[in-house]
């Protein structure tokens, strides 16, 4: 019996408790005796969400047994945490099997030195704040969730289920995770390398409209010739007006949209095919396995097979 603690605190965001919460009660309801959840805030009275939701604990934080899983989920109640909460969190984390923060959570996490010399994540709009007032912390903006260790954070909402899941494979396997995932109606699972935005996301969308013509073009063919000049022809516009226009309205150069898209689609072929690398290098147009190889190493460290030994789901039986 593995008891997850749940703390809670006014102006906490309803799906980061729910989230989770739903996926470790959905566990204990397949295999009986896994889990225990249990939900505390410091004075044990009700709290009231960010949604307006009103969530009632099932104690206080200094009566709640000491948990396997600690779970701290986000809101804008971590702005400006009760310090008796940063305080109780610095002494009853370290003391926890396993910690883990959804969303702004990190925030908490970070404030009672939990995360300190750890890489971690946290929602993409506060990831800089959390690099900036906490510099101990080595701060990935891109994945869906870091594990590093007993320390697990997660980035916006949704997140926190993907990492539940994760966390619940570890501990039952892969068929109870499924099963959990069925009834919830996720994907088991999104790997936690996963950006947290896809390149068209982290991209401002064009105004004018060959503009956005061609960034669905891009995303749609990234195999084909995706040169500068191709591209400003799709546009009607000459190379130089379309480079400068393209980097003026989506905030990239075409070329760095263009690289974010291949290395996207490269990643998922890697995580959801049998394909070979040459095969994927050539529908990604890198041209060659090298060219692609290169690329993953520039951005993120791994060759295409480490990364697919890496973060490709093991087939199941």
């Amino acid at each position: 019996m593995r008891t997850v603690l749940v703390v809670l605190f006014d102006a906490v965001q309803s799906l980061d408790v729910t989230g989770p919460t739903e996926v470790f009660a959905g566990a204990e309801t397949c295999r009986a005796g896994s889990y225990r959840v249990r939900t505390a805030s410091l004075d044990g009275a009700p709290v009231r969400t960010s949604s307006g939701l009103t969530l009632v604990p099932d104690g206080t934080l200094a009566e709640a047994p000491a948990p396997h899983t600690l779970l701290v989920p986000g809101g804008r109640g971590t702005r400006r945490p009760d310090p008796r909460l940063t305080g109780w969190l610095r002494e009853h984390g370290p003391r926890a099997d396993r910690l883990v923060s959804v969303c702004t959570g990190a925030l908490l996490l970070a404030r009672a030195g939990l995360l300190d010399g750890r890489r971690a994540t946290t929602h993409w709009a506060y990831c800089d704040r959390l690099a900036r007032d906490h510099p101990a912390v080595r701060v990935d903006p891109d994945p869906i969730y870091v594990r590093d260790g007993r320390v697990s954070t997660s980035a916006g909402v949704t997140s926190g289920i993907d990492l539940s899941l994760a966390l619940v494979e570890d501990d039952l396997g892969r068929e109870a995770a499924l099963t959990v995932a069925r009834h919830l109606v996720v994907f088991l699972r999104r790997p936690g390398n996963q950006a947290q935005f896809s390149a068209q996301l982290a991209a401002q969308t064009a105004r004018r409209e060959p503009l956005r013509e061609v960034q669905q073009w891009i995303t749609e063919r990234p195999g084909e010739d995706l040169r500068v000049e191709a591209l400003a022809a799709r546009a009607r516009l000459s190379p130089r007006h379309f480079a400068r226009a393209f980097q003026s309205e989506t905030g990239v150069t075409p070329g760095r949209y263009v690289d974010r898209v291949r290395l996207e689609h490269a990643r998922r072929l890697l995580e959801d095919t049998p394909d070979g690398v040459a095969e994927i290098s050539r529908a990604c147009g890198y041209g060659t396995p090298e060219a692609m190889r290169r690329a993953f190493l520039r951005a993120l460290g791994a060759a295409p097979a480490e990364y697919r030994r890496r973060f490709r789901p093991a087939p199941t039986h």
